[in-house]
C-alpha cells in the first residue's frame, strides 16, 4: 500500500473496527484542541499545535496507539494510563475498547500545556 497523503485516505484504508475507533479518537482530539492542525507524519495521522507536534495515532494488526511522545504525559497521567500498555511515548488500546474521551482530552491538555511552556521566552 502506498503511503497515505491525507488523514481521510489513512482512515479509509483501515478495517471497519479500527477505523471506527480512530475516527472517535480523532473527533475527541479535535474537540480538545480545536486550533490544532491535522497532517500525515511518519505515515500516520498527527496533530500539530502552533506548528509543534501535539499527538499522533495509528492502527496496527493487533492494537491501536495514541502517541503523545511525551514524558510529561506519562508522568502526569501515569496512574490513569496503567490499564493500557504504555511505552516511552505510546498508549496502546484495542479497537473494541477505545480510550475514554476524558482521558484523551487530559492527554491533549498536558501536551498543549507542554507546548505552551516551550514557546514562552
Amino acid at each position: 500500500m502506498a503511503a497515505p497523503t491525507s488523514v481521510e485516505e489513512y482512515l479509509a484504508a483501515l478495517p471497519r473496527e479500527s477505523r471506527a475507533a480512530l475516527e472517535k479518537l480523532r473527533k475527541t482530539i479535535k474537540a480538545a484542541a480545536p486550533e490544532a492542525t491535522e497532517t500525515i507524519s511518519y505515515q500516520m495521522p498527527a496533530f500539530k499545535d502552533h506548528g509543534r507536534f501535539l499527538v499522533s495515532y495509528a492502527a496496527f494488526k493487533d492494537h491501536c496507539s495514541l502517541f503523545p511522545a511525551s514524558k510529561a504525559v506519562m508522568e502526569a497521567l501515569g496512574e490513569e494510563l496503567k490499564p493500557y500498555f504504555t511505552g516511552k511515548g505510546t498508549i496502546r488500546f484495542h479497537a473494541d475498547k477505545p480510550l475514554p474521551a476524558a482521558l484523551v482530552k487530559r492527554v491533549v491538555r498536558v501536551r498543549i500545556d507542554e507546548n505552551q511552556a516551550r514557546r514562552r521566552p
